[in-house]
């Protein structure tokens, strides 16, 4: 067999290897539901642009959310179109780019440092909690971690082809900046920028900037990210402040948001993320300590070791710096740190005897536990679920019928009873305004802001005496007392499920009020519903 007959055959298997990663991740994607808030709420702005047919305004029951620009809505609406309203539908969006990554990983390793290493360092990332679990997880983390990874990747490339930039591969980096953009804002072309210019003043080859395809480069970003931006201004004032200044900007420096953290909150979320890989990150980061510089293996580029410690330590400062830490900000370090942690197998344990057998081992472990939280996750987070109230109300309602919510929001309930209108959501809202922190009330409340016909939909509990006398009104109210208040007598018990109480006017009256159970939904003939 000639060399290049085995190359070819050594590739085909890392690439059936990574394909079956891939698969795996989408069959973990098809056995849970939507957890909330975030998989709900971000599922359901995609399910909400289908339907209404208004792509460039993201609403969340109706109401203007400008947290995010919109691509993954868009592409969660495209992907509903063509494979239905499932859960793994909007997952798809996710593990897609979870698939760019490993691919992307993939390439770049096997440029730098070969097959074997590329092979190792392409399996450790699909082997991880970060490819698993949050490849499937709907939100914009792996979305945007992947346009920075493909970014920082395209210029890197770019710069080491020579004395002069590599045009198009730098034209690839403009483009990814923009997707990054899309996906969740400055982000997406502030950290690649910043590995970029750190690695580049590292390593002496800042000079090259200047020969960089600026025009065509800036071009082809302002095609792709500009346009929304403008459309959404011009419609809606003060957006602009709102979405870059208060929800990004705001949210980096201020210290009066949720999920407050200490400042190794990252260090130990790295070590789980990419479990347990990543300890063999500290191979090669002890021989740079111990040697005081950064040792290059043999047929490595001293740049490109230097360009994954930069990435890595660069993203970890700059999300460190925030007290305001979420563990899927963390994601677009995973690539190079799983290209170290390759290295690091490789130095210690990668021509023993027996390396082959534990590193499968280590793997088929991590599987398993992936497999294991998906199946079991449930059990833990099912107070907070709607779906099995949200079946009775696909089957049950009427067009025109009117659901009310007291209590919180049920974020995945729209999507499974497959809502064409908007829930009245009823609270004091005057006090919520004055008081509320960082909280569900404020995305809603300040997303009317914007649009004064969608504020409707936030009423007053004054609305609900005369709602529980009318036909054809539900009224859902949290399982943890708050349906005590609002419930019987004037509203009649429909269905107690596991996180929420279900109640239907009393003016509706008849056999259809009596109490049910999740299984007992009827009529309809909708998918599932039994005449």
């Amino acid at each position: 067999m000639t060399a290049s007959a085995s190359t070819a055959g050594e590739r085909r298997i890392s690439w059936l290897w990574l394909a079956a990663l891939w698969l795996f991740l989408l069959l973990l994607a098809t056995l849970r539901p939507l957890a909330v808030p975030d998989e709900g709420r971000y599922g359901e702005l995609g399910r909400w642009m289908l339907q209404s047919g208004d792509w460039l305004t993201p609403r969340l029951d109706g109401i203007p959310l400008f947290h995010k620009p919109p691509l993954l809505y868009w592409m969660e609406a495209v992907s509903l179109a063509i494979f239905g309203n499932h859960v793994w539908a909007l997952r798809l969006v996710p593990a897609l780019h979870a698939g760019v990554m490993l691919a992307g990983l993939y390439l770049a390793a096997r440029a730098i440092a070969g097959e074997r290493l590329a092979r190792r360092a392409a399996l450790m990332l699909g082997t991880s909690v970060a490819f698993l679990l949050g490849g499937q997880y709907v939100n914009h983390d792996m979305m945007v971690a992947t346009w920075i990874g493909v970014a920082i990747w395209c210029f890197a490339f770019a710069f080491m082809r020579g004395e002069r930039p590599h045009a198009n591969l730098a034209r690839l980096g403009f483009v990814a900046c923009a997707l990054g953009v899309m996906s969740k804002g400055l982000i997406g072309i502030v950290l690649p920028g910043l590995v970029l210019f750190c690695w580049l003043l590292w390593t002496r080859q800042f000079r090259k900037v200047l020969a960089l395809p600026w025009v065509s480069g800036v071009l082809l970003f302002a095609l792709i990210a500009v346009p929304w931006f403008v459309l959404v201004a011009q419609k809606y004032p003060g957006v602009l402040d709102y979405l870059f200044g208060t929800q990004q900007f705001t949210r980096y420096v201020g210290t009066t948001f949720n999920n407050i953290q200490p400042w190794w909150f990252y260090l130990v979320g790295l070590l789980l993320l990419l479990f347990p890989w990543a300890f063999f990150a500290l191979k090669p980061l002890w021989d740079a300590v111990r040697r005081g510089a950064i040792p290059t293996p043999e047929g490595i580029a001293r740049e490109w070791l230097s360009l994954c410690w930069i990435w890595l330590a660069a993203i970890l400062l700059f999300f460190t710096i925030p007290d305001s830490k979420l563990i899927g900000y963390i994601l677009p370090v995973i690539p190079p740190l799983a290209l170290l942690a390759a290295l690091g197998w490789e130095r210690t344990l990668g021509r023993r005897r027996f390396a082959g057998r534990w590193f499968a081992a280590l793997a088929v472990l991590v599987a398993a536990a992936a497999l294991a939280v998906s199946l079991l996750v449930t059990r833990f987070t099912q107070d907070k679920l709607s779906f099995d109230v949200a079946h009775t109300l696909r089957c049950e309602m009427q067009p025109g019928d009117t659901v009310y919510v007291v209590g919180n929001y049920p974020y995945d309930l729209p999507f499974y009873a497959q809502i064409r209108q908007p829930l009245i959501v009823v609270q004091d809202w005057a006090q919520q305004r004055a008081t509320a922190g960082d909280v569900w009330q404020r995305e809603l409340f300040e997303g009317a802001n914007f649009d004064a016909a969608a504020a409707r939909v936030l009423q007053t509990p004054a609305v609900l005496p005369a709602a529980s006398r009318r036909a054809g009104d539900w009224l859902l109210a949290p399982r943890n007392g708050t349906e005590r208040e609002f419930g019987p007598p004037a509203w009649l018990p429909v269905q107690t499920g596991t996180g929420w109480v279900l109640f239907k006017s009393g003016a509706s009256g008849g056999a259809d009020s009596a109490p049910k159970g999740p299984e007992s939904a009827q009529q309809k003939g909708l998918p599932g519903c039994h005449q």
